[in-house]
């Protein structure tokens, strides 16, 4: 079972998908994106105001475009999707969200940190959050991490399962004024 999940994690759409580390010129193309993701992709699961909640509590971590650990994803040129892995403490969260730690993590002992994955709805069932993820379990192994950690919303979760996370915990993340269902969820690299 756990080979056919990597199988499907893997496979990758036939679309021309090109990537490449994020810039500091890539910001806006990034927070518009984010915020089509969060608009779009979270009404199944949430209402107006846990939205609205969802934008102070996520969003874009300009450490990980400055570690280069921040990759976008694009096709014919148009930012199809972003995202990256972090060896820093943070597990989630934007610029502007409270509680950010921007302390090392060891990866003898530690997990890196898969953060910020944000496929735009325009490109969705596509293979980009795959590639994206893909590409920051390698990189973090090549670091000598051995687990990831990620916090899950509801929208993310059937992704991350398909590629081999396990969930944790699940919790409520309300610092943005309405309550956000988060998952976090682990797996072996």
């Amino acid at each position: 079972m756990r080979l056919f999940r990597l199988m499907v994690c893997l496979n990758m759409a036939s679309e021309d998908f090109r990537h490449r580390i994020a810039r500091r010129e890539d910001l806006a193309s990034m927070i518009a994106l984010m915020d089509a993701a969060i608009s779009e992709l979270q009404k199944p699961f949430l209402d107006d105001d846990q939205i609205r909640s969802s934008r102070a509590i996520m969003g874009l971590d300009t450490q990980l475009v400055d570690d280069g650990t921040y990759f976008v994803v694009e096709h014919d040129g148009v930012l199809a999707g972003c995202g990256g892995w972090s060896r820093r403490t943070t597990m989630y969260g934007g610029d502007q969200s409270p509680g950010r730690n921007a302390a090392l993590l060891d990866p003898a002992t530690d997990a890196a940190r898969i953060r910020a994955m944000y496929t735009h709805p325009d490109f969705v069932r596509r293979g980009v959050g795959r590639l994206i993820l893909s590409l920051c379990e390698r990189a973090a192994k090549a670091e000598g991490f051995r687990r990831a950690d990620l916090a899950a919303t509801m929208a993310g979760e059937p992704l991350y399962r398909a590629c081999g996370y396990q969930p944790a915990e699940k919790f409520v993340d309300d610092r943005g004024g309405g309550p956000v269902q988060i998952l976090m969820m682990s797996k072996t690299l």
